[in-house]
């Protein structure tokens, strides 16, 4: 097997790469981990000292440290920061400048998905930004002319060289390099970087080292990968959590996104699991009139899984890690049809039972006759031990039987079964992704999986997951059975439109990313659903607004593949439901705030007659109920505020929504002065408060501008969490 050149400083891969590629490079690489952050910002710097060389980038998610900020906030976040990604940590000097508008003439970044938010302001990157789903990167990206690819990777060593893993990210490589070669056009040069931390993962990851024309393994210690923080969860995601979980059916299949609403779901999911008569009392305690109930039971269920779910899913995070150490992710499939078929039906379970063979045979798992290819298949999925061999007419196996080439006959099967009984079936997967990105924690998780636990996730090329096209149509569509696709909205029209990735006049938040494919693989599914989950409101400068708008100038799931939408007042459910009745679902999961508003809107498009009158249940979807309602729960600690676990100490822990509550009363003159007031009688002192002051790093008292500081903060500790202030528009 032919190895790649070994380099071990980055100024030799660069020289390498302009002696292959000249001064015009056309670089392609990974959303989010699978960026080579140094070498990167080598080439970066490269394009900024030589007017004459230019450099076009070709990703998604370029991922930067949070700002510091001022004041309290970087008092808060500047300790934070050393501790989580460490002082080392190298930021995409490109992203940096992106952010500023200070990008050189000679480079330009084309990116597919954004960090959220990060870019509304600057223009470059919104003329820049190109919009796709994530299935089409690779097809779009033969057109580019690209001579350079560069990934981050695993390395391991073996007999002959090393072994590759594209770890995070085998996401759009290997689509691209296929196509590349479909269309006949030049193979680019591939650059592998090693990181030590990086996870091995196998599938589709796991690829030839010759793949690779070089690889930089530097002597020197490399930063951390970059670990998003785990978010904290508040009532509205919970209760959105608990809505989405009940729709999730026992036995089927599972894809989430990240976030807190995601670690919302997944936490209902193992209370559904683990503290199932509570879980049972959460639900009756959103939906006291079990307007959601029946619609639970028909799509998903309350009860605890038996059988488990199969995962598959563009981005695999933190939550799958915990739905597999609660035994939820534990479904396996099986990369082979009868097999699958079999599973599916019941016919057949893992460790085999007397007499397996006769099933497997009369469902064509077993083959009339074995040959090689046979025995290889039949090894393959624990069939056969690894061990036995092929002769004339009988298969040796290593415990002395003798069993016979041709199953044909009730002596040959009964001989088969005796071998069968008690073995388990091997190589089945319980998740699929096409690239990862989460905690710390979760790194270290993927790091030590070992055995079928490691051979079980199968991090593979996203058009295997995004997609059911291929070739292998029938088998994706079995193994993702009852499959339920939860993704994150901002928006949503009464009529089941829903705004993800971009604001009316066209400015890009994020990105369209995988969320079309997975709605439209939804309807594809005969037995699949698409819910898109959304908080009913959103706070900005000081006043609360609705997310469920009557109508918005953008779009990126349109109505006519509406399907499921939750707020945290419950689940509408619009697939193949006329206008009125969209209209009505909808509404009954508005905030009472704005329910008579959207009547109006409703009326006046003619979508609800001249009479309608809102019914008293939808006058209860306030917060207020909200919190009544899961204020026990809280109490029984079964609500943490986080609840997969937390990157902060215990004192930040309590700081945070103290900062939470300045943050809120420093929006709208009516705010500002309840805080005037808050500040002129802060209340009497809390417990923690001393080293909550000491972490912030306030010991004696310098300056007016820090002593202000200190009485904000002291104000926050004391007063967080007792106001609310609540205004619409």
């Amino acid at each position: 097997m032919t190895q790649p050149e070994t380099v071990e400083a980055v100024d030799v891969c660069v020289e390498r790469i302009l002696q292959r590629c000249g001064a015009a490079l056309r670089v392609a690489t990974p959303l989010g981990l699978g960026k080579p952050n140094g070498l990167l910002n080598a080439l970066y710097r490269h394009a900024q000292r030589e007017s004459n060389f230019s450099l076009t980038l070709f990703t998604a998610l370029s991922l930067t440290r949070p700002a510091a900020g001022e004041g309290l906030q970087a008092r808060f976040l500047k300790p934070f920061l050393s501790r989580h990604f460490g002082d080392d940590y190298v930021d995409p000097a490109y992203a940096v400048d992106m952010r500023r508008g200070r990008l050189p003439g000679n480079v330009r970044v084309h990116e597919f998905y954004l960090q959220s938010g990060a870019y509304l302001q600057a223009d470059g990157v919104q003329r820049d930004y190109i919009s796709q789903n994530y299935t089409h990167v690779a097809r779009d990206l033969v057109k580019r002319d690209i001579n350079l690819i560069v990934q981050l990777v695993a390395v391991r060593k073996s007999g002959d060289g090393v072994r590759i893993s594209l770890g995070s990210n085998p996401d759009v490589t290997l689509d691209l390099l296929d196509r590349l070669e479909a269309a006949g056009l030049p193979r680019p040069m591939l650059v592998a970087v090693e990181h030590p931390d990086m996870p091995f993962t196998g599938g589709g990851a796991e690829v030839s080292a010759s793949m690779f024309d070089v690889l930089l393994r530097e002597a020197a210690p490399q930063p951390r990968l970059f670990a998003l923080p785990r978010e904290p969860v508040d009532d509205t995601e919970y209760a959105i959590g608990l809505h989405a979980s009940g729709l999730v059916r026992d036995g089927g299949t599972l894809q989430i996104g990240i976030g807190s609403l995601s670690d919302a779901l997944v936490h209902a999911l193992t209370l559904r699991q683990r503290e199932n008569a509570r879980y049972r009392a959460m639900h009756e305690a959103l939906d006291p009139h079990g307007a959601h109930h029946a619609l639970a039971q028909e799509l998903g269920g309350l009860a605890p899984f038996s059988f488990g779910l199969y995962g598959a899913s563009e981005m695999v995070m933190d939550g799958f890690m915990h739905l597999h150490r609660a035994g939820i992710l534990g479904r396996r499939t099986y990369d082979d049809m009868a097999l699958e078929q079999a599973v599916a039906d019941g016919r057949i379970a893992s460790p085999l039972p007397a007499h397996a063979a006769e099933t497997l045979y009369a469902t064509g798992v077993l083959p009339e006759t074995v040959d090689a290819k046979q025995m290889a298949r039949l090894k393959r999925f624990g069939l056969l031990p690894e061990e036995a061999a092929l002769r004339t007419d009988e298969i040796a196996c290593p415990d002395g039987r003798r069993l016979p080439c041709r199953l044909d006959s009730a002596q040959a099967r009964a001989a088969w079964s005796a071998m069968l009984e008690g073995r388990a079936l091997r190589d089945g997967r319980y998740l699929r992704g096409a690239f990862f990105l989460g905690s710390h924690d979760f790194y270290t998780w993927l790091r030590e999986l070992d055995g079928e636990d490691w051979s079980g996730l199968d991090m593979t090329r996203v058009s295997d997951v995004n997609q059911l096209y291929g070739g292998r149509e029938r088998l994706d569509a079995l193994q993702r059975r009852d499959a339920r696709f939860f993704n994150i909205c901002m928006m949503a029209t009464p009529l089941g439109a829903v705004v993800s990735d971009a604001l009316e006049d066209g400015r890009v938040v994020s990105g369209v990313g995988g969320q079309y494919n997975f709605v439209a693989m939804a309807h594809a599914l005969d037995d699949g659903r698409s819910a898109l989950m959304l908080r009913s409101t959103r706070t900005a400068h000081g006043r609360v607004h609705s997310n469920i708008r009557w109508n918005y100038g953008h779009t990126t799931i349109p109505r006519h593949l509406r399907d499921l939408v939750i707020t945290e007042y419950g689940v509408a459910d619009l697939r193949g439901r006329s206008d009125e009745d969209c209209v009505r679902a909808m509404l009954a999961i508005s905030d009472a705030r704005f329910v008579d508003g959207l009547v109006a809107e409703a009326q006046d498009a003619g979508k609800l007659p001249g009479d309608f009158r809102v019914p008293d249940a939808w006058r209860a979807n306030t917060p207020e109920h909200l919190r009544a309602a899961l204020q026990p729960f809280h109490a029984d600690g079964l609500l943490p505020t986080f609840p997969l676990g937390s990157d902060f100490t215990e004192v930040e822990q309590r700081l945070l929504p103290a900062l939470g509550w300045l943050r809120d009363h420093a929006e709208g003159w009516g705010r500002r002065l309840r805080l005037l007031a808050a500040l002129l009688a802060p209340g009497k002192a809390v417990a923690g408060e001393t080293e909550a002051l000491q972490r912030m790093g306030f010991g004696p008292v310098r300056g007016i501008g820090e002593r202000l500081q200190r009485r904000l903060l002291r104000t926050a500790l004391r007063r967080g969490g007792r106001d609310s202030v609540s205004g619409t528009e």
